[in-house]
């Protein structure tokens, strides 16, 4: 009955039983601190932005948003506005774009803001749709880019990232050409840019480097006109700026593919919870600095800001990880559990690099930089890829978005409070990851059981103890599964209904005529486990324990609402999802009202439209709570269903143009002393084939997708002499967008493969590994097929 009550997942290699972990999470947070952080005007006709040493303010209210990087530069202009209103959709609050130079200043001194590189327009769309804008101008942005970004006649002819005259000459024509383009939108003005980050990663210290280079950097720009609520510098790989003038911003990945090893790198740090650094470790910083950083000394000053925790990771020439959502979550879990109080990601959106006059801009080693990726393809595995379809990490994240959204002015307040036992280190496996951020009334309840490639306990019999103000609030033993990752509510006022414990996580909080409606979701299967106050009555059955808490047992259901009433008579009703619902929600302002939509397509709202698309299926089918009058029928109470179109995914004959032949051994070397990408001339033992995509493969909504299933080292497609995508190998399906190529359609376009040689030293994931054939080197095609992509746009009635 017990283990019926939590419904958390049994497996047979769990832990040593009857296992009880304790924290004291009883004190009240220091109070918050301000003047300390000197930052731009915080008040514009939209509201105040404020930073105290906790957290940040909207309006004079703790806020929690998230961040998400989308390079307008990568993706054509005619794609931003979708692609922002499915960022929107997915829970990002605040759009984050390095404004890439030489992306942008093409011949020297000729800055081009024009068509895919109108960044004013690009703002606009944000504010348009009510998102949040975080300008990220470098000057060196590092982003994978030659250089870092910097144009190569500004590389060539002064002393980048220092305050060499003639360097800091050209950063002023760059700004300045850059602060006229959004000259009216910064938030003082009532526009949506609310911050911007000086230089990235930068640890150099020596004569016109160092803190006061980021200074004179931070007085340039407020010369310029760049008067912003808030100035950040990236705090890792020992950052170094000067106190009290920016704040640092924090990130981590879970693999490193700019990493010279050839062989999985063990547990990440990312996956435990922090309690002493909010610092990551090697995030691919190129430069080294010789002293310790700012960050960690700055931390009672500054909150714990995020901004480039990996939402998904770029495949490298000599390291190319393959990530499942569960590692990208679980990493996020962690940092949330340790107080991260601004959600930052790098990439939310992959991306194209583009090629200027056909030449590449891309780092490589070969340049002078650390890694070597792509020439075009910035797919980065992120929520939204480079075509931008829904990848599905976009999942794993949805819930933790949303309730940051609903209950996020409530943990941006709490403090990470420490275990009794914690694990030794990154390897210590055996030692139970979980942290508390608490108020000193109430708390979150944090577990991360997950660690990217490495065998995790399930654990039985967990006792939670929660040391708060009024007491030990004491969970019942619970079953945490290997890889489970959540969060649970500890004393949490559901509009002024007191939710003593919940194993299920909060996700959002809804409203209708009948009043709120607070949405949970199941973190394991079987049955939830709630408590609630003494003197709740709920509709559900129920039984009191010695304390007089009611309890319930609760079957996870999107259709069963459970009604909750307080003593005093208020009353609100929940929702506790199933985890395979929890997957298919999504929150967000539909028909001019906030409500929960469940379906397997992708979604965005675009006005008074809700778009749904999908690839492959021609049926959609979604539920919506509130429930509404829509424009497709209605299968029965809330749930809605219509067809669109009859095509589904067929196969693409490819005909062979001639057979690879043998690649030249990968060269070690460069910077990273690693394997180098392969020369120009390598690509002449690539297998070559022609097709055609006839234009009728365009549905009339949505996209549709060529899905190539190959093995070898470098896929390229070319329309003629105009390479148009480009991919290394890491065990997907190479999928590219076909609505950006439409006016190429009906060509014939040629594919290659640079055949992979098995003694390249590169790295692939196991599971990668197994699928090449045990031969001396592979250049083959599996299959080409062609997946429509549908549309389908309902209006309310």
């Amino acid at each position: 009955m017990r283990r019926a009550l939590i419904g958390l997942l049994l497996v047979t290699t769990a832990a040593s039983a009857q296992e009880t972990v304790r924290v004291d999470a009883a004190a009240s947070p220091p109070a918050p601190r301000s003047g300390q952080l000197h930052m731009g005007t915080a008040k514009g006709p939209g509201g105040t932005i404020g930073i105290n040493s906790q957290y940040l303010t909207r309006n004079g209210r703790p806020w929690l948003p998230v961040m998400g990087e989308f390079h307008f530069t990568r993706t054509p202009a005619a794609e931003w506005e979708a692609e922002i209103l499915k960022m929107k959709a997915a829970g990002v609050t605040i759009v984050s774009s390095y404004a890439i130079w030489n992306q942008i200043e093409l011949a020297p001194g000729k800055l081009d803001w024009t068509g895919d590189r109108d960044l004013r327009r690009f703002v606009q769309l944000c504010a348009k749709h009510g998102m949040l804008f975080f300008l990220r101008p470098g000057p060196w942005a590092h982003a994978e880019a030659r250089f870092g970004g910097i144009p190569d006649w500004v590389v060539a002819r002064t002393r980048p990232r220092s305050d060499d005259a003639a360097y800091l000459a050209e950063v002023n024509r760059f700004w300045a050409g850059m602060c006229a383009q959004v000259r009216g939108l910064l938030w003082k003005d009532g526009g949506p840019i609310v911050g911007m980050q000086i230089e990235n990663e930068y640890n150099l210290d020596g004569p016109g480097q160092g803190r006061g280079h980021i200074a004179t950097l931070k007085a340039l720009a407020r010369r310029i006109g760049y008067d912003v609520p808030l100035y950040t510098v990236t705090g890792w790989d020992h950052t170094i700026y000067p106190r009290g003038q920016v704040v640092p911003v924090m990130g981590g990945y879970v693999d490193e593919p700019w990493s010279a090893k050839t062989g999985p790198l063990g547990p990440k740090e990312n996956y435990l919870f922090r309690f002493r650094s909010r610092v990551s470790g090697d995030l691919g910083a190129q430069t080294r600095g010789a002293k310790v950083g700012d960050a960690d000394a700055d931390t009672a000053d500054t909150p714990f800001l995020g901004a480039e925790y990996g939402a998904g990771v770029p495949v490298m020439y000599r390291r190319r990880p393959l990530l499942d959502p569960i590692d990208v979550s679980a990493a996020i879990t962690a940092q949330l559990g340790s107080g991260v109080n601004l959600l930052g990601y790098y990439m939310f959106h992959g991306g194209a690099n583009p090629l200027v006059d056909g030449r590449a801009i891309e780092e490589t080693q070969a340049s002078g930089g650390y890694n070597d990726v792509p020439q075009i393809g910035y797919d980065f595995q992120a929520p939204l890829g480079q075509y931008g379809e829904v990848g599905p990490v976009s999942a794993a994240l949805r819930p933790l978005h949303y309730f940051l959204d609903a209950y996020g002015d409530r943990l941006a307040t709490m403090t990470a409070r420490e275990p009794a036992v914690v694990p030794s280190g990154n390897a210590d496996l055996a030692t139970l990851r979980w942290s508390v951020r608490s108020d000193g009334a109430s708390a979150f309840l944090f577990v991360n059981n997950h660690v990217r490639q490495s065998a995790m306990p399930a654990r039985r019999d967990v006792r939670f103890e929660v040391a708060l103000k009024d007491g030990v609030v004491r969970l019942p033993p619970v079953d945490i599964a290997a890889d489970a990752s959540f969060v649970w509510p500890i004393n949490l006022d559901l509009d002024g209904v007191r939710l003593a414990w919940a194993t299920a996580q909060p996700v959002t909080r809804l409203t209708d005529a009948a009043g709120p409606i607070h949405v949970l979701a199941a973190t394991g299967p079987g049955v939830v486990g709630l408590a609630f106050a003494p003197g709740t009555t709920l509709s559900v059955p129920s039984r009191r324990d010695a304390a007089g808490q009611v309890l319930a047992s609760v079957t996870p259901s999107a259709t069963r609402t459970i009604t909750a009433t307080a003593r005093d008579g208020r009353r609100v009703r929940l929702i506790v999802l199933d985890q395979a619902s929890a997957k298919r929600a999504w929150v967000g302002d539909v028909f001019g009202q906030r409500r929960l939509v469940l379906t397997d397509a992708d979604l965005f709202v675009d006005g008074g439209r809700l778009v749904l698309r999908q690839r492959g299926e021609t049926r959609f089918a979604f539920s919506m709570l509130p429930q509404a009058a829509l424009s497709v029928p209605q299968t029965r109470a809330g749930e809605y269903a219509a067809t669109v179109g009859t095509d589904r995914a067929r196969d693409i004959a490819l005909s062979p143009l001639r057979p690879a032949g043998e690649a030249p051994p990968v060269q070690v070397g460069g910077p990273a002393k690693a394997a180098m990408q392969p020369l120009p001339e390598a690509h002449r033992a690539a297998a070559a084939w022609s097709f055609t995509i006839p234009r009728s493969a365009l549905p009339a909504g949505g996209d549709a997708f060529l899905e190539i299933d190959y093995r070898g080292d470098i896929a390229r497609l070319f329309d003629g002499d105009t390479m148009l995508d480009d991919a290394f190998w890491d065990g997907r399906v190479w999928r590219i967008g076909l609505r950006r190529f439409a006016e190429r359609l009906g060509k014939p376009w040629t594919l290659t493969v640079l055949p992979l040689r098995a003694d390249a030293p590169i790295y692939l994931d196991a599971k990668a590994r197994k699928m090449l054939p045990g031969t001396a080197q592979v250049a083959e095609i599996r299959g080409a097929r062609l997946v429509p992509e549908r549309e389908l746009v309902v209006t309310a009635r």
